[in-house]
């Protein structure tokens, strides 16, 4: 073998030697960038809205000194709004959760008359259970509730999720005149045990 051939050999096999490494080192790299940058994006996400965000505050007391009757008592289910008893009115369930907003419309004796989800209004995945998705399913079933001829509702929400406050805004939004607004989320005095907290 000459020296030429020999030249050429150590050349090629330190190549290949460099080569296999950069590889490696490509790799390792690869896996570390990809960490950094869920960590990055998980830090720049927005924090997570349970529905309560843009509750108004009432300050109760104030309107208890002017009198104001705020909270049912025993004369409710007969008292007139816009002529109509109030154990008359027909009632909006709002039923909210992480994933999905499903209202429905139902008439005094709760027999269904209408029922929209975010799933039904053409939102899919992780958007039904956006507030914008919430908004629109309200405005969308107020709206065919005044087709019906409802102007007033009571509303009953039940469990937590972005769109609890924003389905609310859209009935009113629509032209529907909400007279109550109960909330039925069920609340258990001894919950299961929380799942452990996820490791980042």
């Amino acid at each position: 073998m000459t020296f030429l051939q020999q030249f050429y050999l150590l050349a090629s096999r330190r190549s290949a030697f460099l080569a296999n490494n950069a590889a490696r080192a490509f790799h390792r790299s690869d896996a570390l960038c990809k960490v950094e940058d869920r960590k990055a994006m998980l830090a720049s996400l927005p924090s997570k809205d349970e529905g309560t965000v843009g509750e108004r505050s009432i300050d109760i007391d104030s309107m208890i000194d002017k009198k104001v009757n705020i909270f049912p008592d025993a004369t409710t289910p007969s008292a007139l709004f816009n002529g109509v008893p109030f154990n008359e009115i027909p009632i909006c369930h709002i039923r909210v959760s992480p994933n999905n907003t499903i209202i429905s419309i139902t008439d005094a004796k709760g027999v269904p008359q209408f029922i929209r989800s975010c799933g039904i209004e053409g939102f899919k995945n992780t958007r039904k259970g956006t507030n914008i998705a919430a908004q629109a399913t309200a405005i969308s079933i107020s709206s065919k509730a005044i087709e019906r001829g409802y102007k007033t509702v009571r509303v009953t929400v039940r469990g937590l999720g972005p769109g609890r406050m924003s389905a609310i805004k859209g009935l009113e939004m629509a032209g529907l005149n909400i007279i109550s607004i109960t909330d039925t989320t069920p609340v258990s005095w001894n919950p299961p045990r929380p799942r452990k907290q996820r490791k980042l």
